[in-house]
């Protein structure tokens, strides 16, 4: 099957809409801590550039789920790949993601990491695409809401490839 990826976000309007959710980050907390969950492996690119504009003392972490595999359609199943390496009790956690669609992935480990007991726990992504929500999640801090495209770039993949474009793409598929 062949296709061809389209710009949707340019390299310039992501870089200015991390420096926004910083900014609302930075605002809410202060000169509190937050502790980063980075969701892997789409979060990493996200996650290190949105940590450079944070004001406040940064510690992180990385989770690994995966609800995906080499589909462009999420399965509903979620696998956790690789957990947590420090405890979350008593810290203002925020979940760092690529892209929030159908739900079904954030909701699972928004309620298991709540059961953890962080002092807080919110959620920022760099996509939201609500036309696919399953279920209630709804985004602390977003990026950018987008329309029910299949999307690669800036961490975010098809099938292992293109996490390394600076700019966010649409991947369209040829007839």
């Amino acid at each position: 099957m062949s296709y061809r990826i389209e710009t949707l976000i340019s390299k310039e309007e992501l870089a200015k809409g991390i420096e926004r959710v910083a900014e609302e980050i930075n605002r809410d907390y202060g000169q509190k801590s937050v502790h980063l969950i980075c969701i892997i492996k789409g979060g990493v690119f996200f996650m290190t550039e949105l940590s450079k504009h944070l004001n406040m003392d940064v510690t992180m972490d990385f989770m690994a789920v995966s609800s995906y595999g080499s589909d462009t359609v999420s399965s509903g199943i979620v696998k956790i790949i690789k957990d947590l390496d420090e405890p979350i009790e008593g810290r203002d956690v925020i979940i760092v993601e690529d892209i929030v669609d159908t739900g079904n992935t954030m909701e699972y480990l928004m309620e298991l990491l709540r059961d953890r007991k962080p002092s807080s726990l919110k959620l920022c992504t760099m996509l939201d695409k609500p036309s696919r929500r399953l279920k209630e999640v709804h985004p602390d801090y977003l990026g950018f809401t987008i329309e029910d495209k299949f999307v690669v770039g800036f961490g975010l993949d098809y099938d292992q490839k293109y996490r390394n474009l600076n700019y966010i793409g649409a991947v369209v598929f040829d007839e």
